[in-house]
């Protein structure tokens, strides 16, 4: 009965360990998310920036795949190429080796301490206090899990079945490599799996070289991951950056196995001590294997591109592109991608738009059909980037990311509705002009014309400022608002002085004429909305009210 115990102890150790990584991954993430997403976005300009960016950030987050997603779906959009990102992938590589080069010192002393601080800052107010607080536990209780693993082995460490099971295993470096392949595939973490590792060569459970297979096979478990669960799409280019650092993760497991009976020897020599040794030779393997691919990598792009070309098929407009279900999980960059998914809306609006002004002209019926489809297009699109946000666990966001979270559903709102006021009505007033063979006089015309050439232009400053919240842009956007205002009181004005003038074709037309000139308005309306009144209200700008205040109101 003790030994079935033992193994849910061990198990439980395990649990603990991997969810202390998670803890420090997820408050680094709240505290600087945004901004590392920017920093790597800033920095894949060339390969030896890229290069230590993926380090630098890895080795903060703790998760090569959260830094994978990040780069890929720079990749996948174009912003970025192949190599740079390939770059990224090698120091990402890198810098999950940093923390199991801190743990593999004995400081389990210093979890009781790093827990309490921890606690401390995290029962504080304000996010800052609160994520590094997080960060702290989660140090304290990789350490926690490792001190209870170790001392749970202790006893078994000399029981004869454990002995027979784990030399069979050790005499089998290919084996050593697929079952650590398979453990860090499951974990999600290479880190988990290297640190039990160690944990194991510190109490001498199996042999130096099998430990060190045990760790080339955690390494390439972790390329797996985003290769099975990291591209949603179709497009074969979306894989080239998984499979590319898969790849060269299989050549450099490949290389050190053959290598790995001359090199154990000697890595023992130099270094006596058990768990220095295994956490070593995880650096060691990846600096070698960056230091080896990093003059290849601008061939090994041409190669990845030449295997896997970019579909040329025409995607469907109202699939969602960029809201990946696997960076859910990761909060900063699912925000990320669905607000990438917004912009395309402001895209698919001006196009409507667009179409809305050659209708007026031409009045072509299927050129009216073409572009009412469009609003199903914002429709799909909108309904998808509302399930996918609001489905993010709240819990993992701090205050910058659940007002952007706000930001996205008000401005993809607004976009959609925009789009349906555009469909509804304005498309609807110039199908009427159609079948009933009316067009509107040339000064009418002109007037909306004019009018909607400025609402494609508001369309454009709506995306620009979506990104920048820039204050001064939201002041100009929301001023369009009485400047609409102005233009359609003056195009009434003059649309009645053409009336008196009694002109038959201004009659025939004249409802429908005052109806195009307030349904324009409202469309300004919404892409006023959509981006400029969050950032005026976050900057404290926005009124209350249009109101005078009452002489009961005033001080």
């Amino acid at each position: 009965m003790e030994f079935p115990i033992t193994l849910v102890k061990l198990a439980g150790s395990v649990a603990l360990l991997l969810w202390g990584i998670h803890m420090v991954s997820t408050g680094v993430q709240r505290a600087f998310g945004a901004k590392l997403r920017s920093y790597l976005s800033s920095a894949l300009r060339n390969r030896f920036k890229a290069f230590l960016a993926g380090l630098g950030i890895t080795a903060l987050l703790q998760s090569s795949t959260a830094t994978g997603l990040m780069v890929t779906g720079f990749t996948a959009s174009g912003m970025v190429e192949l190599m740079p990102a390939l770059a990224v992938m090698l120091g990402a590589n890198v810098g999950t080796t940093l923390i199991v080069q801190l743990l593999s010192f004995d400081i389990a002393e210093f979890s009781p301490a790093l827990i309490l601080i921890g606690v401390l800052l995290f029962r504080r107010a304000s996010a800052g206090p609160r994520d590094f607080g997080r960060v702290l536990i989660g140090l304290g209780l990789v350490l926690m899990a490792l001190h209870e693993f170790i001392a749970l082995l202790r006893p078994y460490e000399d029981a004869p079945n454990l002995r027979l099971l784990l030399g069979a295993i050790a005499t089998q470096p290919v084996l050593d490599v697929l079952l650590a392949a398979g453990l860090t595939w499951l974990a999600h973490s290479s880190v988990a799996v290297v640190l039990v590792v160690m944990s194991f060569a510190i109490q001498g459970t199996v042999p130096p070289e099998a430990a060190f297979a045990l760790v080339l096979g955690a390494n390439l478990g972790t390329a797996i991951n985003p290769v099975v669960e990291g591209t949603t799409g179709t497009d074969p280019a979306a894989r080239r950056l998984p499979l590319g650092n898969l790849l060269n993760r299989i050549i450099g497991v490949v290389a050190a196995l053959v290598a790995l009976p001359y090199v154990s020897p000697l890595l023992m020599a130099i270094e006596p001590s058990a768990s220095r040794a295994v956490a070593d030779f995880h650096t060691a393997f990846n600096l070698i294997l960056a230091a080896v691919f990093f003059p290849l990598l601008r061939p090994f792009a041409d190669l990845l591109k030449r295997l896997l070309p970019t579909r040329v098929d025409a995607a469907d407009p109202g699939r969602p592109i960029y809201l990946d279900p696997v960076a859910r999980d990761t909060p900063a960059l699912a925000l990320g991608g669905a607000a990438r998914e917004a912009l395309r809306m402001a895209d698919v609006l001006e196009s409507m738009l667009v179409g809305l002004k050659d209708s007026f002209g031409r009045q072509d019926r299927r050129q009216i059909g073409g572009v009412k489809r469009m609003d199903d297009v914002l429709d799909r699109l909108n309904s998808a980037i509302k399930a996918y946000v609001t489905s993010l666990d709240t819990d993992g966001l701090g205050p910058d990311d659940l007002r952007r979270m706000r930001e996205i559903l008000i401005f993809a709102t607004n976009i959609e509705q925009a789009g349906d006021a555009v469909d509804r009505n304005l498309l609807g007033i110039s199908s009427k002009l159609s079948k009933r063979g009316l067009t509107f006089s040339d000064n009418g015309k002109a007037e909306l014309v004019e009018m909607i050439d400025r609402l494609i232009t508001n369309t454009r400053t709506a995306a620009s400022l979506f990104m920048t919240s820039d204050e001064r842009a939201a002041r100009l956007l929301a001023a369009e608002k009485e400047a609409f205002r102005e233009l359609q009181a003056s195009s009434t004005d003059a649309h009645f002085d053409r009336l008196r003038s009694r002109r038959v074709d201004t009659a025939a037309t004249s409802s429908l004429h005052l109806d195009a000139l307030r349904d324009l308005k409202v469309v300004n309306n919404h892409i006023v909305a959509a981006a400029a009144y969050p950032v005026l209200e976050h900057k404290g700008e926005l009124l209350p009210s249009r109101l005078r205040p009452s002489d009961a109101e005033l001080p």
